[in-house]
């Protein structure tokens, strides 16, 4: 069970309440407390995780703040999945003396129960139960969360992800972004002050992406502390206060997507689709920056004067000329190249 046991004892510095509300058991009320009173939810410092040869997450370190959305990204392979495991204990870091995990003020290390009851989670893999209906697999989580009377939070989170009209429906009924909503849903049950989301809207079309991204922006709003993984750029720069970008288990970049874009790269691109087509005129220019993909070229530059001047020169439908955005930025921080994990 997810739920801290009677004895399991709260860290020495946390400021715990005697008189826990009675809507929640002592040991969650005083759990709760101790979130209220942190202006930062999670501390990562020095933190390695090695299966066998391949380090996994590499001397990482990082925090995250209350009600802020913190996106991770990079490659496959890069140590995202892992870092966020590391966090409610379902992998536990090497042994290194320096290391610090701390969420709400606790150490999954030792006291993950409390973790895991201010927490929800919504894993990548689809592991909903094909043989229940909806409304089925929301009451044996909420049983396993210890919830014996969870019917009125039930029927709020069908609603809240629009999944009212499908709670008696097979699970093998539902279209994949229901079944995607239906994951979140779950993992609200809780009523978490932590949502951790691998990949929340990988595989799903706009509109249903567009609605994952609303619900997640009112449960920030609500003082929510989201931490998400994610290959859409998109995603992160419209729902993320800040992001870190791993490659090979290390970070490698990490702030707020808008302030990364204004200081870590140039904002005017002209993106050349045929390699060969693209002009000697802007190679070795002053301020101009090439960067070349399998069969494209990429120019960058500071102003867009030049760029403009090359492409009025190039064939319609050969070229774009646009901004910068932060898929320029984490190739820029990843490189182009495939790795072995992709």
């Amino acid at each position: 069970a997810p739920f801290p046991s009677s004895t399991s004892r709260a860290p020495d510095n946390a400021n715990i309440g005697s008189n826990p509300g009675p809507h929640l058991g002592a040991g969650r009320r005083s759990a709760y407390l101790v979130v209220m009173n942190r202006e930062r939810v999670i501390d990562v410092c020095n933190v390695d995780k090695s299966y066998g040869e391949l380090k996994a997450v590499d001397s990482l370190e990082f925090s995250v703040g209350k009600a802020e959305c913190c996106g991770f990204l990079g490659p496959n392979g890069a140590g995202k999945t892992t870092m966020m495991k590391m966090l409610y204990a379902k992998a536990m870091p090497d042994k290194r003396p320096d290391t610090k995990i701390d969420v709400f003020g606790f150490d999954p290390r030792r006291q993950e129960l409390w973790i895991k009851s201010m927490t929800g989670v919504a894993p990548q893999d689809d592991d909903l139960d094909e043989e229940l209906s909806v409304v089925q697999n929301l009451r044996i989580f909420a049983r396993l969360q210890g919830m014996p009377h969870a019917e009125e939070r039930i029927e709020y989170l069908l609603s809240f992800m629009e999944l009212t009209q499908k709670k008696a429906a097979k699970i093998r009924e539902l279209s994949g972004g229901m079944r995607r909503r239906l994951i979140i849903a779950r993992a609200l049950l809780n009523n978490p002050q932590l949502l951790i989301l691998d990949e929340p809207t990988t595989g799903l079309d706009p509109q249903v992406r567009q609605l994952i991204w609303d619900k997640l922006r009112g449960l920030k709003n609500e003082g929510v502390t989201i931490l998400l993984t994610t290959h859409y750029m998109e995603e992160a720069y419209q729902i993320a206060d800040r992001v870190v970008i791993m490659d090979h288990g290390k970070k490698v970049m990490e702030g707020n997507p808008h302030a990364l874009l204004e200081s870590q790269i140039e904002p005017h691109v002209l993106e050349i689709l045929n390699k060969g087509a693209a002009p000697a005129l802007l190679d070795g220019q002053e301020g101009i920056r090439r960067e070349e993909a399998t069969e494209r070229v990429l120019f960058y530059a500071m102003e867009d004067s030049l760029l403009r001047q090359v492409a009025e020169g190039l064939p319609r439908g050969q070229y774009y000329l646009r901004q910068s955005n932060l898929e320029d930025l984490f190739l820029r921080a990843t490189g182009r190249n495939l790795n072995a994990g992709q």
